[in-house]
Order: structure tokens, then C-alpha cells, then sequence
């Protein structure tokens, strides 16, 4: 049975629909990183989910070739997962979507290192001849936030995100959007295949005392 992270760590990848708080720890990611409206058919987000999903399975399906990585185990590829943030914008607006900034990202299995993803990037370059120089490997610590699942469309989103601030004053923090700290999310259900209405996003936002 393969490895699933969203399984394994519901407390990260299946939160209920009411806010919670959470810590979150050091992980390592495959990202790309870009601005744009995610929603333009040839623009820099599509390009940036295509090269992720290249490089992530290039790893995943390592085990059949020559290459052997210390420690692998069979996993099922983790959630496609986004940063996002507007330049000049205090407070996030749905309606300003060119103006976004993005870190798309896949999280890498604790087992793949460096050397690992430096490999990768060589393998898929040379057998799907396309340029990977922007996928990154992406060490973060997210640490303390509040997260809650969302269920609905992209830009029904602020009501989710209202009753997380709501909580979270409460419960007497206060958001701590930062350079360094962005709006988080991850993406469960493909749009592809999903009504606007089913589809799952976890809603994930930094926070302090």
C-alpha cells in the first residue's frame, strides 16, 4: 500500500470545516514560483503546475530506473499546493487576479534530498525536453496558523476566510501575513473533474499572539 500524506497527516491535509489551530513543521517542497491570473489558459500558473507535476513523478517513478534514492518508499504524490500574495495589497482581493504573485508547490517525501531533486530536474529535462530551470527545491517552516477546509469555488472564498478571522480572534490571535509568511492553500479536488460547488481547498493563514 503506497505512502499517503494526506491519509497519514489528516491533521494537515483534512481539516474540518470549522477553523482550527495548527503548528505546522519544516518541510521540503518542489516550487515554482510566478505572478499572473491562475486562470489564463497559457499563462505563468499553468506553466508552473505542468513543469511541478513533471518533476514530482520524475522522482515518484525513480524506482524503475538506474537512479536509487536512499530511503524510498512507494507514496502516492502529495496535493498540489499554493502561496499567494498581491503586491501593494494589504488585504487580499479576489477580484484583482493579475495581480497575484504565487509559490506553486508539491511537498517531497522526507527521504528525497538535494542531490535527489538536482537528479530530477537532469532526468526530465533530458527525456521530456523542456526547460525545468525554474522548479526550485524549497525548504519551509510554516509554524503556527489557522486552517479550515473550504468547499465551494475559488472566489467563494472569503467566507470561509471571514469565519477564520472571526475564530482566531477569539481565540486571541491575529494574522501575520508577512515577505515570508503568505495565504496558503491546497488543492484536493482536481477543477478538471470537480463541480465549482464540491470542490475541497484547504485554507491556511499564518498567525500570532
Amino acid at each position: 500500500m503506497a505512502f499517503d500524506y494526506k491519509k497519514e497527516y489528516k491533521e494537515f491535509y483534512l481539516p474540518k470545516n470549522q477553523p482550527s489551530i495548527v503548528k505546522i513543521p519544516k518541510m521540503n517542497f518542489i516550487a515554482v514560483r510566478g505572478e499572473g491570473d491562475p486562470n489564463e489558459e497559457n499563462g505563468a500558473y499553468k506553466e508552473a503546475i505542468r513543469l511541478l507535476y513533471n518533476i514530482a513523478f520524475t522522482i515518484k517513478m525513480s524506482y524503475k530506473g538506474d537512479y536509487n534514492i536512499e530511503g524510498y518508499f512507494s507514496y502516492v504524490v502529495p496535493p498540489l499546493e499554493g502561496f499567494w500574495w498581491q503586491k501593494d495589497f494589504e488585504i487580499f482581493d479576489y477580484s484583482c487576479k493579475d495581480d497575484l504573485c504565487f509559490i506553486a508547490l508539491i511537498r517531497l517525501p522526507d527521504f528525497v534530498c538535494q542531490k535527489d531533486f538536482d537528479w530530477a530536474i537532469q532526468e526530465a529535462t533530458k527525456k521530456k525536453k523542456m526547460n525545468f530551470s525554474k522548479v526550485e527545491f524549497f525548504s519551509y517552516e510554516e509554524g503556527l496558523c489557522i486552517q479550515c477546509m473550504h468547499i465551494g469555488s475559488y472566489d467563494q472564498e472569503p467566507i470561509t476566510i471571514s469565519k477564520m478571522h472571526i475564530y482566531m480572534q477569539e481565540q486571541g490571535y491575529k494574522l501575520d501575513i508577512s515577505e515570508n509568511r503568505f495565504h496558503h492553500e491546497i488543492y484536493l479536488s482536481d477543477p478538471r473533474r470537480c463541480e465549482k460547488s464540491k470542490l475541497k481547498t484547504v485554507i491556511r493563514l499564518p498567525i500570532k499572539k
